[in-house]
């Protein structure tokens, strides 16, 4: 209960007043809830940082966010299907909707750019990208058939939460794809996944960006369970989804030629990402992990949006770094690397490692960061890596604080 002192008078000759606490509410029952956590979720091991840590941990945790979920056949080699319990009540009303709504920040919000494309390919959907933050400033028109998925680490983001509470009182169906069990969004919406990626302290977002990809392409899967012509292409994503761990692993072999590429980059004031397709997430996520703990200035650009401004500023000073691994956007990627070498470009390469033409494409003068090859749809996954381990490799090198960066919180409960 709340007990409050209350000031009475008093008679006696040692104090003319005395205080009594009185009684402001009623006693309330609290369930007492267990942590099932290990101390060593919550210990920096044999690592410098927790961001260095759980960059570390991503095959770990995304092994453990698809444990159950993956349903094997019975020589255990072969993914057969993916069965998401805190779905299955929702799933047909789910693919009955009007369109697909992905709702976040920061972080969780290129999450959702990452799988947009795969999610409206397998759900033949309308699938739409709203930042939290913009969805009550716009008074976004939701409706009852419509079903918005909100994605935030901690459950607890203040602008995540008021646009649920939003789509709510318009009578939309909401998902919560959330890290924290028992959190705000977990319980106030209608069904979700939990990505179980372990806690996670460092305040720059790593382990959460990738287990939060693998969920929706997982709720992706089982909302596409119902259409043969897309059985194929779901048998090549889950067998992408079980190696996914061990590619990630190869790709943080890296960690040796992101220091080393760090070291020249120290000195630098600006730093420009290209991507598109599936990779225009990594090109955002990746510039945003440089600024938010390395303090650079860094920008994600939409390959295609090159010509139309941001290749003013491109000279041989600049350094960019430009993710053109296999997939269907390719050509289009080579073209830019052409673009930005004709003009003196200090390229920095994202390759497949079995990629012998871009190197050639290129030039000798280019730094190429060779990654394994996924599926096209996962590829943004370890993609992601060799830039988070250059984002921690540039921020101790200019000697700032890698888990606590200066003006911002792990979670952002105000507006």
């Amino acid at each position: 209960g709340i007990y409050r002192m209350e000031r009475i008078p008093s008679t006696g000759i040692e104090s003319p007043v005395s205080y009594e606490p009185t009684v402001q509410s009623a006693e309330v029952e609290r369930a007492v809830e267990t942590l099932a956590m290990e101390v060593e979720q919550i210990m920096k091991g044999n690592f410098d940082h927790f961001m260095q840590k759980e960059i570390h941990e991503q095959p770990d945790a995304m092994t453990q966010g698809m444990r159950g979920r993956m349903v094997l056949s019975a020589c255990g080699q072969v993914v057969e299907r993916v069965f998401l319990g805190g779905m299955v009540n929702f799933v047909s009303t789910i693919r009955r909707s009007r369109r697909i709504i992905l709702c976040g920040c920061g972080t969780s919000y290129h999450s959702a750019i990452a799988v947009r494309q795969l999610m409206e390919e397998l759900t033949e959907l309308p699938v739409t990208l709203e930042l939290a933050s913009d969805v009550l400033d716009r008074q976004c028109p939701f409706f009852r058939d419509d079903t918005c998925i909100f994605i935030s680490q901690s459950g607890e983001t203040a602008d995540t939460l008021k646009a649920m509470q939003y789509a709510k009182e318009r009578g939309a169906l909401c998902v919560g794809i959330v890290n924290t069990v028992g959190s705000a969004i977990s319980r106030g919406t209608d069904c979700g996944v939990h990505i179980n990626a372990g806690a996670e302290i460092g305040v720059a977002s790593t382990k959460a960006y990738t287990c939060q990809i693998v969920a929706m392409v997982l709720l992706a899967l089982v909302l596409s369970e119902d259409s043969i012509s897309r059985a194929p292409r779901r048998r090549e994503i889950m067998q992408g989804l079980a190696a996914l761990p061990a590619a990630v692993r190869t790709a943080l072999e890296l960690d040796g030629q992101m220091l080393e590429l760090a070291k020249t980059l120290r000195d630098e004031q600006s730093l420009l990402l290209f991507g598109r397709g599936y990779n225009y997430a990594t090109a955002l996520e990746g510039a945003l992990k440089v600024k938010e703990v390395a303090l650079l200035h860094s920008e994600g650009i939409l390959a295609g949006e090159m010509k139309h401004g941001p290749l003013a500023l491109v000279d041989e000073t600049m350094p960019l770094i430009v993710v053109a691994t296999k997939d269907s956007s390719y050509r289009k990627q080579e073209s830019v690397v052409q673009q930005l070498k004709a003009r003196g470009g200090r390229l920095i390469l994202i390759a497949s490692e079995d990629d012998v033409e871009i190197a050639a494409t290129a030039g000798s003068a280019a730094t190429i960061v060779r990654v394994p090859v996924v599926s096209d749809c996962l590829q943004a996954v370890v993609n992601i890596v060799p830039l988070q381990l250059l984002s921690y490799h540039l921020t101790v090198l200019r000697g700032h604080n890698v888990d606590q960066p200066r003006n911002l919180a792990k979670s952002v409960t105000v507006e």
